[in-house]
């Protein structure tokens, strides 16, 4: 391992940061131009690119075989997505939840969650599984834009509006500055996952750490930088329903269109690790589900809330890397999981999750 290594995964992540939001300011002034709402906008186009890292280090990553990568990238994303970014923004300041997202949104994140999971459950994602996980984002985007027709509130559109400068006169020429802002975008995002991925591979093989551990947690939160700068500046601003949706949308997107694409473009099935299918797939899908009974109770993710995600995010990270390294501690650190941790966990879902359904009623 060199100060290369560090340089390519610093340099990676920058230039993923960078390149989505160009590409996603060029992207949204682009669409406007040419008479799409903002609301739509905001539903597809930036949707579409705060998810744009992952989707270019995963499909550079299939394209690389190197699967676990890929994997890793997405399923780590969407624990950190909730775990830490959720924490840590619910620290700021107490999330408000849309009674859509309980409704909806949710209940698809953990559906998608579980699809995906099965469609893997045979050690690999196939290109048939691409397609059907990608035609699954195009049909709940299509059902986002017919949705978002119907509601007469403007106020997420003005939002978008103001926050992309969509209600500003255009300049002469603009749309050729908007075409090359996207065009940058892109460029930026590509050399980025090349940057990223070699670093990683480099790095985990100085470390002894597995390929898949590096996707779960280095390239993971490297890839979530755009939601934690999204969620962590709508609670500051007191957007507090945006951070939520944020993060839950951007892991519907994750699931179905990142791993969607990244199976189509891959050359061969991508690999699934005996490992990621027994305890990393799992513990996405609860995350996943523990949202529900926290997010019913008083539409609310309260500050200590947020502590407990961040400090499992913590308990998380350290399973992986001390089960990766075999390290001396591994065995009374797994049993203190599974007889008090994990447990303590259920019980108190079962009662926020009881108390939210009494006060229903």
């Amino acid at each position: 391992m060199t100060v290369m290594t560090f340089v390519y995964l610093i340099g990676g992540l920058v230039l993923l940061v960078v390149g989505a939001e160009v590409l996603v300011r060029g992207a949204a002034r682009l669409a406007a131009q040419f008479g799409i709402p903002p609301l739509i906008i905001g539903l597809t186009v930036v949707a579409f690119g705060t998810s744009a890292p992952e989707t270019a280090v995963s499909v550079q990553a299939a394209l690389e075989g190197t699967g676990d990568i890929a994997i890793g990238n997405v399923v780590g994303s969407n624990i950190a997505n909730v775990l830490l970014i959720l924490g840590l923004s619910a620290l700021v300041a107490p999330l408000l939840v849309s009674r859509q997202l309980i409704r909806l949104d949710v209940p698809l994140m953990i559906g998608a969650s579980l699809v995906t999971w099965a469609l893997a459950m045979d050690g690999s994602l196939s290109r048939l599984d691409g397609v059907l996980l990608f035609g699954a984002v195009i049909a709940y985007t299509a059902f986002l834009i017919i949705s978002s027709r119907k509601d007469k509130a403007a106020a997420n559109g003005d939002e978008f509006a103001e926050e992309f400068g969509l209600h500003e006169a255009p300049k002469p020429y603009a749309w050729a500055i908007n075409l090359a802002l996207l065009v940058v975008g892109l460029v930026l995002l590509v050399g980025g996952s090349n940057f990223l991925v070699e670093g990683a591979v480099t790095l985990a093989k100085a470390l002894g750490l597995s390929e898949l551990v590096i996707g779960l947690t280095v390239i993971a939160i490297g890839t979530s930088l755009p939601e934690l700068a999204t969620s962590m500046i709508a609670a500051f601003k007191g957007e507090r329903d945006i951070a939520v949706g944020n993060v839950v949308g951007s892991n519907l997107f994750n699931l179905l269109c990142v791993l969607g694409l990244a199976s189509l473009v891959s050359p061969l099935p991508i690999n699934v690790s005996t490992n990621a299918l027994a305890f990393d797939f799992p513990v996405m899908i609860a995350v996943a589900v523990a949202c529900l009974p926290i997010f019913f109770a008083g539409y609310c993710i309260k500050r200590w809330e947020g502590a407990l995600f961040v400090g499992y995010y913590a308990i998380y990270t350290a399973w992986l890397i001390m089960h990766s390294t075999d390290a001396p501690g591994l065995a009374l650190f797994s049993q203190a999981m599974i007889w008090f941790v994990l447990p303590l966990t259920a019980i108190t879902l079962l009662v926020i999750g009881g108390q939210a359904w009494r006060n229903q009623r």
